[in-house]
C-alpha cells in the first residue's frame, strides 16, 4: 500500500481520510462523507456497521461502574445524586467512544483491504464442505 499515508490513530481521533490523513472522514458527527475532499478516495467501501458498538458497551460499562463503585464507597451521596452524576458521564463517553471505534473499524477495514465474505465456488469450496459435513 504505498499510498497509504494515514494512520488509524489519527483516523480514529481525528476522524481524518485513512488514506492520506487529511481530509474530512465524516460529514456529520458519526455520518461518513461520500468521498476524500483532499485525496478523492470513495468511503463507498466503508462498513463499520454495528462493529463499534460493543466494544463501546464494554469499555464504557467498565468505566462507568467502576466510577460509580468508587463512588457510593467513598463518599456514600444519595442515589439520585449517582445518577445525575453518572448517566451524562456514560452518555458522553459512549458518543466519544462511538467516534474514535468507528474511526478505528474504518481505518482498519482500509489498511488491510477487508471485503464482503462470498460463497466458495470450486474445488476448494467441495474440501470446505466436506471438512464441515464431518
Amino acid at each position: 500500500m504505498s499510498d497509504y499515508k494515514g494512520s488509524i490513530a489519527r483516523t480514529a481521533f481525528a476522524g481524518k481520510c485513512p488514506r492520506c490523513g487529511e481530509g474530512k472522514l465524516y460529514k456529520s458527527f458519526l455520518k461518513v462523507g461520500d468521498q476524500c475532499d483532499v485525496c478523492g478516495l470513495d468511503y463507498g467501501f466503508i462498513d463499520s456497521g454495528d462493529g463499534p458498538a460493543p466494544f463501546v458497551i464494554m469499555i464504557v460499562g467498565f468505566i462507568a461502574t467502576g466510577g460509580l463503585l468508587y463512588t457510593e464507597f467513598t463518599y456514600e451521596p444519595l442515589v439520585w445524586l449517582q445518577a445525575i452524576i453518572w448517566a451524562p458521564v456514560a452518555t458522553l463517553l459512549c458518543v466519544a467512544f462511538l467516534y474514535w471505534l468507528k474511526g478505528a473499524l474504518i481505518a482498519q477495514q482500509y489498511q488491510t483491504k477487508a471485503e464482503q465474505g462470498q460463497r466458495l465456488d470450486g474445488p476448494l469450496a467441495e474440501v470446505v464442505n466436506k471438512a464441515e459435513a464431518e
